[in-house]
């Protein structure tokens, strides 16, 4: 498995509180280890965002990612449910 990220990501990412950062790192522990953990409440996407998927970082934050050559997985975006999903 291969996790990259987006250069729009890193931005998001940065500008978020300490507390999602190290929520997110932990996050991203259990994604290597089991992606389909139930914590993680990992589902594809539909509509606008058709061919993602989402993971939960906190109550409100996601992270959401697409799946390039079957096991690379590219984070794309960051950030509260109302952000992500207008």
């Amino acid at each position: 498995m291969k996790i990259r990220y987006s250069k729009k990501f890193i931005k998001q990412l940065a500008k978020q509180p300490d507390k999602i950062k190290r929520a997110f790192k932990l996050r991203m522990q259990l994604f290597e280890e089991d992606k389909h953990h139930p914590f993680l409440r990992n589902h594809a996407l539909h509509g606008d965002l058709e061919g993602f998927y989402s993971i939960s970082i906190t109550g409100d934050i996601r992270a959401v990612y697409q799946i390039l050559d079957g096991e690379v997985y590219l984070y794309d975006m960051i950030g509260s449910h109302s952000q992500l999903y207008k």
